[in-house]
């Protein structure tokens, strides 16, 4: 029995140097030599400073602004904020696109709550929308323009949804909807390994661009 209590004590000490501690320090190190951008995060900087990453999405707000042009607070003191029309919205998120927290709306699809949820996404989604695209109809709303993604910090929009969206920052921004279009595509990523899931479109780094001037 003694030895048997040695030897798994040696077994536990060994994997626990080898899995928890040599094994992370081998992969980490490679990884910052083989992919330095990834294995930092893919972080986004601007003048010196991280302002994101690529990896994340970004809740693109503005604040609402009281009849004396003061910005509004809700009863409990936080600022109520819009979506902000210069911007390309990313999908709606369980987190508010917090930096701190991942995780997703925990409901069943048959829920009453889930539809009525659903609802209130299309309907701002066509608010925000329709005034520059007279003929959008909810038929023609994307899905993942009115539902949360997993993680609740997703990125990527459809290159559908970005269409739809292309009008109001064209018009906001008086920029030529041929502009915006060629941003769009330079800011899509496609499939997985060229064969999982589908191409969708980095709000993240399509607003950085936007914001940059990019052609």
């Amino acid at each position: 029995m003694r030895k048997e209590l040695i030897r798994g004590s040696i077994a536990v000490v060994v994997f626990t140097v080898l899995l928890g501690l040599v094994y992370p320090l081998v992969m980490t190190g490679l990884s910052q030599v083989v992919f330095p951008g990834n294995a930092g995060g893919s972080l986004i900087h601007r003048n010196g400073r991280v302002i994101g990453s690529t990896l994340l999405g970004q809740a693109w707000q503005k604040p609402v602004l009281d009849a004396a042009g003061k910005p509004k607070t809700d009863a409990d003191g936080n600022p109520v904020t819009a979506p902000d029309p210069r911007y390309f919205q990313p999908r709606p998120s369980a987190t508010g696109y917090s930096a701190s927290v991942t995780y997703f709306a925990n409901r069943g699809p048959d829920q009453a709550a889930t539809a009525a949820l659903t609802r209130r996404h299309l309907e701002a989604y066509l608010a925000l929308e329709k005034p520059y695209d007279p003929g959008l109809t909810p038929a023609r709303v994307p899905v993942d323009a009115a539902t949360f993604s997993a993680s609740g910090v997703d990125p990527d929009i459809s290159k559908a949804n970005a269409a739809i969206q292309a009008r109001r920052i064209a018009a906001v921004r008086h920029l030529p909807l041929a502009r915006v279009s060629r941003l769009i595509a330079a800011n899509t990523d496609g499939r997985g390994i060229g064969i999982f899931g589908e191409p969708g479109v980095n709000v993240t780094t399509l607003n950085h661009a936007l914001d940059r001037g990019a052609r």
